[in-house]
């Protein structure tokens, strides 16, 4: 398949199966998604931490999204 048709073709994925494609990709590009995905989770681990310790508040993630887009 050629590379063209299959970015057009993924495009029309729904947003979430387009997320995990992207994030699949990013993977398979060697050492380098290694290190960002352990640098990842350590700021993932981070903000977990700073969320229960009530040094950070969650927000809706759609509304969030909306915010940014007006």
């Amino acid at each position: 398949m050629d590379a063209v048709v299959l970015q057009e073709e993924a495009l029309l994925l729904p947003e979430e199966d387009r997320a995990l494609l992207a994030d699949r990709l990013l993977e398979s590009l060697s050492k380098r998604s290694e290190d960002f995905g352990k640098a990842w989770k350590k700021e993932s681990e981070e903000r977990l931490a700073a969320f229960h310790d009530g040094q950070m508040k969650a927000e809706d993630g759609a509304q969030v999204i909306e915010r940014l887009r007006s």
